[in-house]
């Protein structure tokens, strides 16, 4: 979290080429009291230079790709992963697919064009776009595995003759020509509405691509103008059918429809109109840059090198309109170097009238590309900053005192946040109605009143703790979900929830906005549990912190206990390991960014089905695997039992990226307090060194449920987690007689 009051909310929608600009830069030098967020669909941003020698073969998946979640880390943005589907201008939120919107003060777009496949009847449905790029790659490998389906003379239809089409046919030509085993009688066939192809480039660069298209055996259709497309095949204007197994679409894209939708000026085509600054005609406080915007004064094509110029003044603007400065003007040019490849590390060069092609040009393409790559791939080391920033003058906000001046707040009233702020906050919260809940959130009173039924016992458990994401919605979710653990691990209902929130000394409308992302958040999960938000508490305090108690129900004699583990039981997790290291990576931006939405997406996996199937199938004991980690957790389960505990380290499941930083030496700041449990660990140094045997004092969030099942029930109740959506679940090991044993837990490995 900040160390000053956030003053103004900065949003990104989109990590296009000129947002990754903007992220560095504010990385590098932030304004104190600016909140940056990126909105981003994609985790990692494709750059488009690349990503014909990606389906060529030429790069691997990581060159080509600006992974978006340590970028925002180095930038001290907030990164939310979801799709725009509105702005409300007035009310100056960002809709989104799968959450709450999102407030802003300054707002930048830069989210690139959308395929214009739903303009020919059909197309949406049976031919595949390029853009969005990352799920073309998706469909791409898919492609690729089917084509030994069709047997010989595969047909492929790429529509579209600009550069995008003429690139992609010709790298799609030379991955599946050049592997070992070539499909047998391959055609391509590049259809095109104009009378010719690359019409945005000189005729001799035409002339070129024509001659290499020819070599390589690729039909051109001009004057092709595709009217429909039904399964496997399209049609023409003039009634021509051409048949294909598959259909690429690469033709020019356009505007995403929820921008013209949201009252903010654009062009005859939906683009965002701008003017020299970058800004938006109708709007002071929304700027754009990329495919997305139409420059009223300067139009140019949609191109890539557009998007990456326009990031150095799109930054300047951003912060000098942050700042109250008057902006600069943006004056985009009229020649630029067009590199353009032909799939075999061969290039076309073009400049004007003038242009070149050889191998050389590819060598030249790759260098430029590879150290545009390089300045967000490999970011700098920061040195440390002051702790307490000063405001810039035009962002300090009177009604607030900064939080970093180290003034001694009054205490007197327990520090407790204004009604107002819980007001505006609890305003669109709704909880799920219970008949056990007599006095709750919907007629408030001093102490929530909960009944208890016959024959039912009450199970209480409490829990909670600062950010670990800066996302706070999804902070919210997998804070009430971590909190519903104990509560499922001993086979009980949930019933009930009391918040326990510390707000930082921010303006109110942003304490307000933070509370209500959280609460959201932590109701997505107590709806879809059945479970009563029934009250709770606010204060304020140095940092964020969000914690609830929660009540069940569960039938006497009926719970999990974990300490009735008895000799001869596997143990079951029900969720992969991994989680802390992952988070201390991603705090020092070292956590690549597929490898912390696997992680998300663990946390964020409730343990109540998990819970039931376990009972079902005759668990003795149970527990949730969290602070401790799983070793502290196991000794809790083993207690003073006579039984000792046999752990295959091969079969630990473990959460993608987890080994890779926890052997380079990244660790979650409890790690070595838990360590101390390796007292009561038996392993030689071989097993010591393993990245598997860390992970036993990792300790986790949200993670899963450590059971120990009667030996004939194992199958069935893997089978059935499993088939339940807990993926990765596994018999991680056994209990066993430990007499003799001068140490609880033994780790083994078969390698």
């Amino acid at each position: 979290m900040q160390s000053v009051p956030v003053i103004r909310d900065l949003v990104l929608l989109g990590g296009g080429h000129s947002h990754i600009a903007v992220l560095k830069s504010f990385g590098m030098r932030p304004i104190p009291g600016v909140r940056l967020t990126l909105i981003s669909r994609d985790i990692e941003t494709a750059y488009s230079g690349m990503l014909p020698g990606l389906i060529a073969g030429h790069y691997s998946f990581d060159q080509a790709h600006i992974d978006l979640v340590p970028l925002a880390r180095f930038a001290g943005a907030r990164f939310f992963h979801d799709e725009v589907t509105g702005i409300d201008p007035e009310a100056r939120t960002v809709s989104l697919m799968t959450r709450p919107p999102v407030s802003y003060d300054v707002l930048s777009i830069n989210t690139g064009s959308t395929p214009s496949i739903h303009e020919v009847d059909g197309a949406g449905d049976h031919a595949v776009p390029v853009k969005p790029i990352n799920r073309f790659l998706g469909h791409w490998e898919t492609l690729r595995e089917r084509l030994g389906e069709y047997g010989a003379g595969a047909r492929i239809g790429v529509v579209g003759g600009g550069t995008g089409g003429v690139e992609l046919c010709l790298a799609v030509h030379h991955s599946l020509t050049a592997q070992s085993n070539p499909p047998e009688g391959l055609s391509l066939e590049l259809l095109t509405a104009d009378g010719g192809i690359l019409l945005e480039h000189p005729r001799n660069v035409a002339r070129r691509f024509r001659r290499i298209l020819a070599e390589r055996g690729i039909e051109v259709h001009v004057d092709t103008r595709v009217t429909r497309v039904t399964p496997n095949m399209l049609v023409d204007a003039a009634g021509r059918e051409f048949r294909f197994h598959e259909i690429l679409w690469v033709t020019q894209a356009g505007a995403p429809p929820w921008l013209a939708e949201s009252g903010i000026e654009v062009d005859e085509q939906g683009f965002l109109l701008v003017n020299d600054h970058l800004q938006s005609q109708s709007h002071a406080n929304v700027f754009g840059a990329g495919d997305v915007v139409a420059m009223s004064n300067n139009p140019r094509p949609k191109a890539g090198v557009f998007a990456v110029r326009q990031g150095r003044p799109l930054t300047e603007n951003l912060r000098r309109h942050l700042l109250n400065r008057p902006l600069t003007k943006y004056r985009p040019q009229r020649r630029f170097l067009k590199l353009v490849s032909t799939g075999d590390c061969y290039a076309v060069a073009s400049r004007g009238p003038w242009s070149a092609e050889g191998r050389w040009v590819w060598r030249w393409k790759d260098w430029i590309d590879s150290r545009f790559m390089e300045k967000y791939q490999v970011l700098p080391e920061m040195e440390p900053t002051d702790n307490s920033p000063q405001i810039p003058a035009p962002l300090q906000d009177p009604t607030i005192e900064d939080a970093a001046d180290g003034d001694m707040r009054c205490g007197g009233c327990g520090a407790k946040v204004s009604a107002d702020v819980l007001a505006a906050a609890l305003a669109d919260i709704d909880t799920v109605p219970r008949d056990d809940v007599i006095v709750g959130l919907e007629a408030p009173d001093d102490a929530a009143m909960i009944s208890v039924p016959a024959n039912r016992l009450s199970v209480l458990s409490v829990d909670g703790f600062r950010p670990m994401i800066d996302d706070p919605w999804l902070f919210g979710r997998i804070t009430a979900n971590h909190c519903l653990g104990d509560i499922y691990a001993m086979g009980a209902e949930p019933q009930a929830a009391m918040t326990m929130a510390t707000l930082p000394v921010w303006p109110e409308e942003k304490l307000v906005d933070e509370l209500r992302q959280m609460l959201l958040g932590a109701l997505y999960v107590f709806d879809q549990e059945g479970v009563s938000l029934v009250g709770g508490h606010t204060g304020e305090g140095a940092e964020l912190n969000l914690g609830f108690t929660v009540t069940g129900l569960i039938e006497p004699g009926r719970a999990l206990r974990k300490s009735a583990l008895q000799n001869g039981d596997l143990l079951v997790l029900t969720k992969p390991v991994g989680t802390g290291t992952l988070l201390a990576a991603d705090m020092r931006g070292e956590a690549r960014g597929r490898w912390l939405q696997a992680a998300i997406e663990s946390m964020l996996l409730s343990c109540r089905t998990a819970g039931e199937v376990l009972g079902r199938h005759g668990a003795h004991a149970c527990t949730d695997i969290t602070g401790f980690g799983l070793a502290g957790h196991l000794l809790e389960m083993l207690g003073d039992a006579p039984l000792g505990a046999l752990i295959d380290l091969d079969a630990l499941p473990v959460l993608p990226g987890a080994i890779d930083t926890v052997e380079t030496g990244i660790l979650s700041t409890l790690q070595p307090k838990n360590e101390r449990f390796a007292e009561q660990v038996e392993a030689d140094a071989r097993l010591r060194e393993r990245g598997e045997f860390a992970l036993l004092f990792d300790p986790q969030t949200a993670g899963g449920l450590l059971a120990s099942v009667p030996r004939d029930f194992v199958q069935g109740c893997v089978s059935e987690l499993k088939a339940r959506g807990y993926p990765d679940t596994a018999v991680i090991g056994e209990i066993v007689d430990a007499e003799g044993w001068d140490r609880r837990i033994r780790p083994w490995s078969a390698g």
